[in-house]
């Protein structure tokens, strides 16, 4: 079945995924206010699971809106440290706030992935992963935030696992592709029943 398969999301490292499991997609990155819809959820008392769950799905409509029968995937991933939402840092400063905040204790990323085509939601999941930090030492978190600033200042937590940031931690329960930021399993498999990927 040739059906044009789009990812709603700029994020390189979900890119990176599709393309390693030969998955034929193009680009084509939603605009949406996510700070503006995060803040209106928050104020609803939304919980973290139904914000991600949310945020993929106004990127997966927005573009599926231009897009007729094409299969739109919106994605999302936001960090849940102690019902607390977390997002990408600001500055360095903040992220080793944030950092000092987390060592030595659990927090949870939820990784949500939406699919839309021809305006409606056809497939949904938010996948879960529970880590937990090392005690770092204040100077090696200065200079982790030093030394990767450019590349983890585009990440929530101020970390990424498949560089530098696995250093920062003790267990990770889960699935490494939802700290990835993508459900890939799930939306393989999805995918593969529907018959848009040969399986």
């Amino acid at each position: 079945m040739s059906v044009p398969i789009l990812l709603a999301s700029g994020s390189a490292i979900r890119a990176q995924l599709l393309k390693n499991a030969g998955v034929p997609f193009t680009v084509q990155t939603a605009r949406v206010d996510e700070e503006m819809a995060k803040r209106a959820l928050l104020a609803e008392n939304a919980s973290p699971r139904d914000i991600a769950d949310t945020l993929a799905e106004m990127k997966a409509r927005k573009v599926s809106h231009k897009n007729p029968g094409a299969m739109v995937m919106g994605c999302d991933q936001v960090l849940d440290f102690d019902g607390q939402l977390l997002s990408k840092p600001e500055t360095p400063e903040q992220a080793i706030a944030q950092l000092k905040a987390m060592r030595g204790k659990r927090h949870m990323l939820l990784s949500a992935a939406v699919i839309y085509q021809d305006d409606e939601p056809i497939w949904r999941h938010v996948g879960q992963v529970r880590l937990r930090m090392r005690a770092s030492s204040d100077a090696y978190l200065k200079d982790y935030v030093s030394r990767n600033w450019d590349s983890i200042r585009h990440s929530v937590g101020a970390y990424k696992l498949e560089e530098e940031g696995v250093r920062l931690f003790a267990t990770i329960d889960g699935d490494y592709f939802n700290v990835l930021g993508m459900p890939l399993l799930e939306l393989l498999n999805f995918l593969a029943v529907k018959g848009v990927i040969d399986q």
